[in-house]
């Protein structure tokens, strides 16, 4: 079944920029001090120490036990992002345990396009982490999970099962996160292959990321953009209610978003997981009585009927 999501407040809003728990803070403040209806407050990128050392946390937080119970004292769940299948060059896990990483044929590590490896779901070893990793959150009161980069997990490559195929092995990954966090937790699929992940998320991001700037760098559709990011959730609107709910990213709503009424129109036409992201307290009055509408309005998982095109105008029914 394919079940209801619930509304976001995202710790990701700039770029590159590591996120700290007083942004969090911060923001736990103001959507309550705005009446914002989120569910879900969600660590993003920049909690961890490394990719990989999931439940070793940056500079930038003192721990994970102390912001999740603030977050539920709030009245909110507890949401976190995680690659489960990736772990960084420099983290402890690739440097302490390299046969956990998934090989190319030379025997070196697979690469993934960046500096972090596939990690090998496979290997015993790397089972009994992922799940104590998972745990740990679960423990926590953390009941919402973004799977990122999850392509790492299908990659090609000589894993410790030699019996399973790319394909299957990414599946049997997939299936050991629901099997640990249980039927309850809200499981958001992102960087998937997307056909191998039906029946195992409730939600999948259908879009690149979006991002303040309107144009994709150099017309590259798979860059951080806008335009990128509405043209896949465009083309993919016929999944939703189908394979799971769609999460077209995040909506970014400050005044310095370009098009960022034609961004709301989209997003309200074809937004099945409806994120806010930014600082909530620097938002405008335009920005905040469209957050709230959009979050009080989530579609139910169930297929769109008639969606409507993007809007070029400047105001938003």
């Amino acid at each position: 079944r394919i079940r209801p999501a619930p509304t976001i407040w995202c710790s990701w809003y700039e770029y590159f920029k590591a996120v700290s728990e007083a942004d969090i803070d911060e923001n736990l403040e103001a959507i309550a001090a705005r009446g914002l209806p989120v569910d879900v407050i969600q660590l993003d990128d920049g909690y961890q120490r490394e990719v990989g050392d999931w439940l070793t946390v940056s500079a930038q937080f003192k721990g994970l036990p102390g912001i999740v119970e603030r977050i539920r004292a709030r009245g909110h769940r507890a949401g976190i992002w995680i690659c489960p299948f990736l772990v960084g060059a420099r983290s402890s896990i690739a440097i302490e345990h390299p046969d956990w990483l998934v090989r190319s044929e030379s025997g070196a590590p697979a690469a993934t396009g960046g500096d972090s490896h596939p990690l090998d779901v496979t290997h015993p070893g790397a089972q009994e982490y992922l799940t104590s990793v998972l745990r740990r959150f679960v423990e926590l009161g953390i009941d919402f999970f973004k799977l990122d980069f999850l392509y790492a997990g299908a990659l090609d490559g000589r894993r410790y099962d030699t019996s399973l195929t790319s394909s299957q092995a990414y599946r049997r990954g997939l299936a050991q996160v629901r099997s640990v966090v249980g039927a309850e937790p809200y499981l958001v699929g992102c960087g998937a292959p997307l056909l191998l992940s039906v029946g195992m998320v409730d939600a999948m991001r259908v879009s690149a990321d979006t991002w303040a700037r309107w144009s994709a760098p150099e017309g590259d559709m798979s860059q951080p953009a806008g335009e990128s990011a509405e043209l896949s959730v465009l083309a993919r609107a016929y999944q939703h209610g189908h394979y799971w709910v769609n999460d077209p990213d995040c909506l970014l709503l400050g005044a310095d978003v370009e098009r960022r009424q034609r961004r709301a129109h989209m997003i309200r036409e074809y937004g099945g997981l409806r994120g806010l992201s930014g600082r909530v307290a620097s938002l405008d009055t335009w920005a905040l009585n469209t957050a709230r509408r959009l979050l009080t309005t989530v579609p139910p998982p169930t297929p769109f009927l008639r969606p409507q095109p993007p809007c070029t105008g400047h105001t938003v029914p």
